[in-house]
């Protein structure tokens, strides 16, 4: 659907340069969801803006299913590019009803010249949005009547109205209190694969990208490091810094081998693959996750730090012999005290992902399958 070639994009000061896309190539699936995650100044809201039309890149090409929206020579504006776009806050219009505001986004301007026949069908085709995200009879109330998430369900409509090829969404929960982002993140999210239609997700928040997304793309300091399916990239992290940005991180010096496997504190462990540069003899970082680790009878010894109660499941941290720093264990066990004398091991059938040390370029990691 979006197709993006060596993008790059750079905001001026009279002080300074900055490069907020640093020769980006990405393509989202038609009719998925695709996640931008990243840190903050990684890229993501820029590219979203120049997906949108709202930027001109200084370098690259953007193509909309096939057609070149902006390049050296084309730039087409956001109004001709066919996507919908829902802002972090909503941006509705103060001044218009709930219906005025989606009715905004159907194609053709008010006419009050308009027959009553036509009347009628555009104020059906709003009632129809309104319904579609959870809000009939919603359509003469004011935005100041509306909860924040009420109000998001209206600019998602007003978004859809013209029936939009893509949408593009730019962290449009992340205002909103805890239990309603994630019932309301699940909801519109549900609506538009229904709908079948193409999104692209900005977000710095891993479990929405995780959870939501059917394709996640990793930007770091203005580049793509990874992208997959969010199954694979969370396995298969290119990198340390990609690891813990994607979620709770145990990462251990190991030297490993040419038979898939390394050595580190807990002894021998199978591993996905040696990562380029680190043959026998050499070192590298091996990728564990808290729920890959288990408190066992045997293992290494350890004190237990802390423990978190989550209701599905708890987090026990550790100050294990011999490392600097503590270990994460999720377990759905027993909690043990904090203070106590503990064994931790690697959970049996575990593969561990290993990549290189951090100052070792990323661009030489096998990318995940």
């Amino acid at each position: 659907m979006f197709e993006v070639r060596n993008v790059v994009h750079r905001y001026r000061s009279r002080s300074e340069t900055v490069t907020a896309l640093a020769g980006v190539d990405l393509v989202t699936p038609r009719g998925k969801i695709t996640a931008l995650l990243g840190p903050s100044g990684s890229g993501k809201s820029t590219m979203l803006r120049i997906l949108a039309g709202f930027e001109r890149p200084d370098r690259g090409d953007v193509l909309i299913d096939g057609k070149v929206v902006a390049s050296r020579d084309t730039f087409v504006p956001p109004q001709q590019r066919h996507v919908g776009i829902v802002m972090q806050e909503g941006s509705l219009f103060p001044h218009l009803d709930v219906a005025a505001n989606v009715a905004y986004g159907l194609p053709g301007n008010w006419s009050r010249l308009w027959s009553a026949s036509r009347r009628r069908e555009r104020a059906a085709r709003v009632e129809e949005l309104l319904e579609m995200v959870g809000l009939p009879g919603y359509g003469s109330r004011r935005p100041d009547e509306l909860s924040g998430g009420q109000q998001q369900r209206v600019a998602l409509a007003r978004a859809l109205a013209p029936e939009p090829a893509a949408i593009l969404l730019d962290e449009p929960f992340s205002a909103l209190d805890t239990g309603l982002r994630v019932e309301l993140r699940e909801e519109v999210c549900g609506l538009l694969r229904r709908l079948g239609t193409t999104t692209v997700l900005v977000t710095h928040d891993q479990g929405e990208a995780l959870s939501l997304a059917d394709h996640v793309v990793i930007l770091r300091a203005g580049a793509v490091v990874q992208a997959g399916p969010p199954e694979a990239v969370y396995a298969r992290p290119v990198d340390a810094a990609t690891a813990d940005l994607l979620g709770d991180v145990v990462l251990l010096h190991a030297a490993p081998d040419s038979n898939a496997s390394a050595d580190c504190v807990f002894g021998r462990v199978d591993i996905d693959a040696c990562p380029a540069g680190c043959a026998d003899g050499g070192e590298c970082l091996v990728v564990l996750r808290p729920e890959q680790l288990a408190l066992h009878d045997e293992g290494i010894p350890g004190t237990v730090i802390s423990t978190s109660f989550f209701g599905h499941d708890a987090m026990v941290r550790l100050r294990v012999d011999g490392l600097d720093e503590p270990l994460l264990v999720r377990t759905l066990g027993t909690l043990p005290e904090v203070g106590a004398r503990v064994h931790v091991g690697i959970a049996p059938g575990t593969v561990a992902r290993a990549v290189p040390l951090p100052d070792v370029p990323h661009a030489s990691v096998p990318a995940a399958s």
